[in-house]
């Protein structure tokens, strides 16, 4: 691995164990819970911070949310905006963070995404078109548009429901071994998922996220300052991105999606393959998303997934690591933060830090994430200090 190629590095990592509720508690106080220990992380003060960037904060705070979170936090960046790309915010905040780092608007950068979840969740207006053109005709809610893209998957490629069951199950097998995941201690089997009730054919109830609080921020820096710290630093070695619509109904395939490009990319900046990762940390909000990033990475052919996922150990002691922290499906979705809980992974294994789920001799990670109806995709390629 040729770290000349780094183009970042994270430096801190901070995260909330996810709880089902929050009751009291703001979103602004969560994410400066998650933020110091970030910045803890990375050895350095608040003061060191000169770059923000957040996520949109529905309900709480509709307009000036960069602004408001370095008020909060006592920040006084000089480069702040906004990453709203849903499930690939986080790992969008990346690539976004060095590339202003390079430009020279600043030196060090949190990106931090946090939310409450109450029992009747905050809601703000939508008029996106998706309300006029899609859901009039029951394209509702995510669940249905997922459950459209693993009937799709199914008619043409006979991709059977075992096949997407044995994904949720190694994610609850790797969540076992994550103290801090809301699944741990309760595992589940591929006929355990199979009989769970069904939400929106064919998707199960447990090839579905479940919806937590929590938090998750990391620190980024050039790769000159990482190496002046003290902690071993994870460096950005390619990067790569791709929107291809919003509503289910405008996708150019419902089989593959932008996240193809999006890791072609990535590996084409950092000179790699999916092959060579030693750890896949993919975005999995359904079992579908999962499918379709292992065929469109090209670890095997378009609707093969179900004998490659058969054919290799996810373990971390596997040869095919993948969402070692359990996943979403594992660890709980913490709303937009959920992407943002892949990259803090692929950290921890990199550094060596991942305590009782350690993967052997950790050098590169594959993070993607993934926002909408597989719609909006960005993928990084991270690789460790040396």
């Amino acid at each position: 691995m040729n770290l000349a190629r780094s183009r970042g590095a994270i430096a801190g990592i901070g995260e909330l164990k996810p709880t089902r509720r929050t009751e009291g508690r703001t979103t602004l106080e969560m994410i400066a819970e998650v933020s110091r220990l970030a910045v803890l992380d990375a050895g350095l003060e608040p003061g060191h911070i000169d770059g923000l960037l957040v996520g949109p904060q529905v309900g709480e705070t509709p307009q000036h949310v960069p602004a408001t979170v370095a008020e909060y936090l006592g920040l006084k960046p000089d480069m702040a905006n906004v990453v709203d790309l849903g499930g690939a915010s986080g790992a969008g905040m990346i690539w976004r963070a060095a590339a202003a780092i390079e430009a020279g608007m600043c030196e060090t950068v949190l990106c931090v995404l946090a939310n409450t979840r109450e029992e009747v969740p905050a809601r703000s207006p939508n008029r996106n078109p998706i309300r006029e053109f899609d859901v009039p005709f029951g394209a509702s809610g995510a669940n249905i548009s997922y459950a459209l893209l693993m009937q799709a998957h199914m008619a043409e490629h006979g991709s059977s429901p075992e096949d997407f069951a044995a994904i949720a199950a190694w994610a609850r097998s790797n969540a076992q071994l994550n103290p801090d995941a809301i699944f741990h201690g309760k595992p589940a089997g591929i006929d355990d998922v199979l009989a769970s009730p069904m939400v929106a054919s064919p998707l199960h109830l447990l090839e579905i996220v479940m919806p937590v609080a929590g938090g998750e921020a990391v620190v980024v820096v050039s790769a000159k300052r990482a190496r002046q710290l003290a902690k071993p630093a994870v460096h950005l070695l390619g990067a790569g991105e791709k929107v291809t619509h919003r509503a289910v109904s405008q996708a150019p395939s419902l089989t593959s999606g932008p996240l193809k490009p999006a890791m072609g990319r990535a590996f084409a900046q950092s000179g790699t393959s999916a092959a060579e990762m030693s750890l896949l940390s993919l975005y999995d909000c359904y079992t579908i998303m999962v499918a379709t990033t292992i065929e469109d990475a090209g670890l095997c052919a378009a609707g093969q997934f179900g004998q490659w996922v058969r054919d290799h150990d996810l373990g971390p002691a596997g040869e095919a690591p993948l969402n070692t922290h359990g996943g979403q499906l594992g660890f709980g979705q913490p709303d937009l933060a959920g992407g943002m809980t892949h990259v803090v992974e692929a950290v921890r294994q990199l550094r060596g830090q991942a305590t009782g789920r350690q993967i052997g001799n950790a050098r590169l990670a594959l993070v993607t994430g993934n926002g909408a109806t597989m719609s909006e995709a960005t993928a990084l390629v991270l690789g460790a200090d040396q």
